[in-house]
């Protein structure tokens, strides 16, 4: 069943990028993203499940007890969205901030681009 693309952009931040657990990581990407995602950034270009799942888990490797936190809500045109976010230890000033803008097609993201702010 589709997903509003509000529930796709939370999803993104807090079910794939900010869960710890490899397991709920995987059946949130496998559910929110189509199968030939495409992940880009500042540092690189990823492509598919498997490709997006590693690239979360580095981050989380990377800055250990970090946490995401949306940044207002989402903002929603037709099959674009966009979600704004802060990164960084829970109850502190974020370390780092950005957004998230994905396109959406039959209920799931197929390209979403991180940029920091």
């Amino acid at each position: 069943m589709p997903q509003p693309v509000e529930s796709l952009m939370r999803a993104t931040l807090l079910e794939v990028f900010g869960e710890r657990d490899a397991e709920r990581r995987l059946a949130a990407i496998q559910r929110t993203y189509a199968e030939d995602v495409v992940f880009s950034d500042r540092e690189e270009v990823v492509t598919g499940h498997t490709a997006l799942d590693a690239k979360a888990q580095k981050l989380l490797d990377d800055a250990p007890g970090f946490v995401f936190s949306p940044v207002g809500p989402a903002h929603v045109a037709q099959d674009l969205g966009h979600q704004a976010w802060a990164f960084g230890p829970p109850g502190q000033d974020p370390v780092v901030t950005g957004m998230d803008i994905a396109l959406v097609r039959d209920g799931r993201i197929v390209s979403l681009y991180t940029i920091l702010t």
